[in-house]
């Protein structure tokens, strides 16, 4: 007896073929984005800058020739996965260093002696500006006396994007001392910083501890196009102090042990959650797309003002009073005045 072939029902294959499509955009996806990668890194990190151009485009054909004589799906995929092990190997094998022609700004590392209720900050940095690239450094030794820690201050840093923001975290040591962390890249001479050499092993990290005069005035006052926020935060004296020693303890990490920069794993922000103080804190998708670190403080009620958030952001913009105060002794205090939470 014969019997007739039933075709499958057509949702059937509606998903069948969704699944086929799926499928192949995993696969192309995670091809193009090892090719990619490898190349950049190769590009832009190899030690031997001749080389670079011709290592990368050798990367791009050998895995074009191992998409191309494969015969199966899997096996392209482990090609291209073993091409960007072997790229991803000697990656991870490149150590940052202290010791390159970097500019005036970032020349000396900052550290911290902590001792008898005392923080001693060595290389503390004060640029006086004329412009954004012609301007004089002096380094200091500080004496910061913890007890007198108050509080801690937050500036939000934007450059272009809403969702990406440098963070500077600011300490009100009383009698109108400000002493401020700026986590950012060290650059070498000639070198500007880029978002996308950012994702490979261009800069280290670097720590610099300074006052409000230098690291915000600088972005509102001699740099274009850049946008800065100060929200007072609801932290305690003990937390403050807590926070501060763990900005000491990661200044003298970098002292000793250079680490380098990353766009999205070692930055001003991930950084900062990376500290016992901070470990407490749940993790949450904007400590990576920082530019909303802010409302995300908000939301947990960290930032003082008692204002919809909205009206909260407007009140703390300070590029006018920063313009305005400029080179005032008093700058740290104009820029707070009128701001929410500063009240007090």
């Amino acid at each position: 007896m014969a019997f007739a072939a039933i075709d499958p029902p057509s949702g059937s294959r509606y998903t069948q073929t969704f699944v086929r499509l799926m499928k192949a955009s995993i696969f192309y996806t995670a091809v193009a984005l090892m090719t990619l990668w490898s190349a950049l890194a190769l590009f832009f990190d190899l030690p031997v800058a001749h080389w670079r151009v011709v290592a990368a485009i050798a990367y791009l054909l050998t895995t074009a020739v191992v998409l191309y004589f494969a015969k199966r799906r899997w096996q392209r995929f482990f090609g291209v996965l073993l091409c960007f092990a072997i790229v991803l190997s000697w990656w991870l094998t490149l150590k940052p260093s202290t010791n390159r022609p970097w500019q005036t700004d970032v020349s000396k590392l900052a550290s911290v002696d902590i001792g008898n209720g005392h923080a001693v900050i060595r290389n503390f940095r004060q640029c006086d500006y004329r412009t954004e690239l012609y301007y004089t450094c002096t380094w200091s030794i500080v004496d910061v006396d913890l007890a007198q820690t108050r509080g801690v201050d937050l500036f939000m840093n934007y450059w272009g994007s809403p969702w990406i923001a440098h963070t500077i975290v600011s300490f009100d040591l009383g009698h109108g001392q400000h002493v401020a962390f700026s986590i950012e890249t060290r650059k070498q001479l000639g070198q500007t910083y880029s978002a996308l050499r950012g994702f490979f092993r261009q800069y280290t990290l670097i720590s610099l501890v300074s006052d409000e005069r230098d690291l915000v005035r600088l972005r509102t006052n001699y740099r274009h196009g850049e946008d800065l926020y100060l929200y007072h935060t609801r932290a305690t004296p003990a937390f403050a102090r807590s926070l501060f020693l763990d900005y000491s303890a990661m200044t003298n990490q970098l002292d000793a042990h250079p680490q380098w920069y990353n766009a999205i794993t070692h930055n001003c922000t991930t950084e900062i959650f990376t500290f016992e103080t901070m470990k407490s804190q749940p993790l949450d998708w904007r400590i990576l797309l920082n530019g909303k670190a802010d409302e995300m403080e908000y939301q947990r009620d960290e930032l003082a003002g008692n204002l919809p958030f909205p009206e909260l952001k407007q009140r703390t913009y300070i590029n006018p009073a920063a313009r305005a105060a400029d080179q005032d002794p008093q700058f740290s205090e104009r820029i707070r005045q009128g701001r929410p939470g500063f009240e007090n």
